[in-house]
């Protein structure tokens, strides 16, 4: 059985969306500074690195985090390798995908790729995302989860949109894959998001196991 760890490292520094902050990891008690024990601070968006995004992230009154079904977020996954790097999946792009009808969940390895945390591309910037037809057309297929290797599964000029028709549909999003070294297949997945509550999304811990 070989697991891989698809989610990204939480360092100080990490990409960030662009206008959040940055991630602060500092000591709160130090052995080093006479502390009995070390314990440590990290503060930082729920939006940062590997998470989820729940519906009351783009819908006002939609559910919040700790609603998010733990069926959906683990179970079978189908990763597809998106060659493109033309700025966006469409769904012409996925019906060349041989997605099977009533697929439950689909991560999209892109462009955006990279074997080393510290060569992801500022957050906002990657080369591909999901477009809003391509959302649509997932939502046809039937799926309950979708995830990609960027800080966001939309562009920014469709970022609204097409987080709204997924979230809408009672898509889970998973978002800040690392995905560099999984080729396109059928696995396993584990997600699962810290349990926060009436909150708009969630840091995850994702892996992918090999059937």
């Amino acid at each position: 059985m070989k697991i891989y760890d698809i989610s990204l490292p939480v360092t100080a520094g990490m990409p960030v969306w662009p206008g959040h902050p940055p991630v602060e990891i500092r000591k709160f008690r130090s052995m080093a500074e006479g502390e009995k024990n070390n314990v440590s601070y990290i503060g930082m968006t729920v939006h940062t690195g590997t998470h989820v995004d729940s519906p009351s992230h783009f819908i006002s009154d939609g559910e919040s985090t700790e609603n998010l079904s733990l069926q959906t977020l683990i179970g079978p996954v189908v990763v597809v390798e998106i060659p493109s790097d033309d700025g966006y999946i469409t769904a012409g792009i996925l019906k060349q995908c041989s997605l099977d009808a009533g697929e439950k969940r689909v991560l999209f390895k892109t462009a955006n790729s990279y074997p080393e945390a510290s060569k992801i591309p500022v957050a906002g910037t990657e080369p591909v995302a999901l477009g809003a037809d391509g959302a649509s057309f997932l939502i046809d297929l039937g799926v309950g989860l979708v995830g990609i290797d960027s800080q966001s599964i939309a562009s920014v000029a469709e970022g609204v949109l097409t987080h709204q028709l997924l979230l809408e549909a009672g898509m889970i999003i998973l978002e800040g894959l690392d995905l560099a070294d999984v080729v396109g297949g059928r696995y396993d997945l584990f997600c699962l998001p810290l349990k926060t509550i009436g909150l708009d999304g969630a840091p995850a811990r994702a892996v992918l196991v090999q059937r």
